[in-house]
């Protein structure tokens, strides 16, 4: 069998070589960046990521770069907070570990990595039929004049337990804790709204009371990333070719206030790269991962429409915090990727 190609080496990329090498698979992994690297990202691991990390071998050394237990939820919705404790312990983790920690495991197991210019590209042309992953990130084209772009940041300063929201303006901020008592604001605002503030998140944050108030003990620490324009959507790969596999935001990208996305990439890179070793149907990977992330695309899409016409506070406050939570969470894999 002809090696697995994998474009891209981020957590869905580095989460399908590992996969593939679990099962003696030849992995070749492309990637034009250099590792590591901060990226914008709410750094939050869903509960459910641990299970995944055990089974790609790499969660006692997950736990050995200290990450944040995150065990409470807020939501801030105007004046009011909605609080409650999760059913399980998330984490928080930096991109720059992350990345990292998958890509150094999956080198460790013998993927040959390839950094040649455009070699991405050119197997996206044509790759002759052997298997490809496809793990290279966002593949939709916003509209200028409606776009959206992400902002992120560490700050120093006093740390805590809990991923806190906060809606304000057609925007929203995460905040939550990551490794080393850092804590990461990452937000995302519409194109007009950044022009307003000159792509200053800083001032933009300072406008919101509860948010001021929040960040006043803490110091950023780096300056901010951006990311842009950002498209929510299912997957692009309805008829994929029968040797494709996206994962990770080449499959479809979720509205990040759900927490969902480094645990989506894992996930689905798992599943990609069992897939593309065992040479199953690409069209029903697809359809199982469509199955599965069903979930978090439904309610972020119906979250989103209601924060647009201004019914996310009482739809909010009249659901239950753990349903809002369990909601948005993706189902069990099925057994074809256990």
């Amino acid at each position: 069998m002809d090696a697995i190609r994998i474009l891209g080496a981020g957590p869905a990329g580095s989460a399908a070589a590992i996969a593939a090498l679990s099962e003696s698979a030849a992995v070749r992994l492309f990637e034009k960046s250099t590792f590591p690297h901060h990226k914008v990202c709410g750094e939050f691991l869903s509960p459910g990521a641990s299970r995944i990390l055990e089974a790609l071998g790499v969660w006692q050394d997950f736990l050995g770069l200290g990450p944040a237990r995150i065990c409470r939820f807020v939501l801030h919705l105007g004046p009011r907070a909605k609080r409650w404790t999760l059913p399980e312990c998330a984490f928080g983790l930096s991109r720059y570990q992350f990345d990292r920690l998958l890509f150094d495991r999956a080198v460790r197991l013998g993927a040959e990595v390839d950094r040649e210019p455009g070699a991405v590209q050119r197997l996206l042309r044509g790759h002759g039929g052997a298997p490809v992953v496809i793990a290279t990130g966002r593949n939709a084209v916003a509209q200028r004049g409606n776009r959206l772009f992400g902002f992120k940041a560490h700050f120093e300063g006093p740390a805590n337990d809990a991923v806190e929201l906060f809606f304000f303006e057609d925007c929203y901020v995460g905040v939550s804790a990551v490794e080393n008592g850092i804590t990461n604001v990452c937000g995302i605002a519409p194109e007009s709204t950044l022009r307003r503030f000159n792509f200053q998140p800083d001032e933009l944050l300072d406008r919101w009371r509860p948010l001021r108030e929040r960040l006043g003990p803490l110091t950023r620490s780096m300056r901010w990333l951006t990311t842009g324009p950002l498209v929510f959507s299912r997957s692009g790969y309805d008829r994929p070719q029968s040797t494709v596999y996206p994962a990770g935001d080449a499959l479809g990208f979720v509205d990040p206030f759900t927490g969902t996305g480094m645990f989506n990439a894992l996930l689905t890179g798992r599943m990609a790269g069992l897939a593309a070793t065992r040479q199953a149907p690409s069209q029903a990977y697809v359809r199982q991962c469509a199955r599965l992330l069903e979930a978090p695309f439904r309610m972020a899409a119906l979250f989103r429409t209601a924060l647009r016409w201004g019914w996310v506070g009482p739809l909010a406050h009249c659901i239950p915090g753990s349903w809002l939570f369990r909601l948005t969470r993706a189902a069990e894999a099925d057994p074809l990727w256990p």
